[in-house]
């Protein structure tokens, strides 16, 4: 398997952290993409989703659904897309 700097790939970070918590230090993000079930979505994502940017996540529990977050100059708009089955989020190293 190639690496990404094998692969000449310079415009991606990585990090091992909470994903629940992102990263501030780095943001505001014009994209944010969750591959683990939350239960509600995280304020600190939020908080870091750059004015017409996008997030998606799957959200719920037993029964989840992805949703897209839209954030434009007034706010947040939330869009439930489709049911889905992800792992769940949990807390992790900050």
């Amino acid at each position: 398997m190639l690496t990404l700097k094998e692969l000449h790939v310079h415009n991606v970070t990585s990090s091992y952290a909470d994903g629940g918590l992102g990263l501030p230090a780095i943001s505001p993000f014009d994209g944010i993409i969750m591959a683990a079930a939350a239960t509600h979505i995280p304020q600190a994502l939020l908080d870091q989703l750059a004015v017409g940017g996008r997030m998606v996540l799957p959200l719920g529990a037993q029964e989840q659904a992805l949703h897209l977050v839209e954030r434009d100059a007034q706010g947040f708009r939330e869009s439930r897309l489709e049911t889905v089955k992800f792992v769940p989020l949990l807390m992790g190293r900050a």
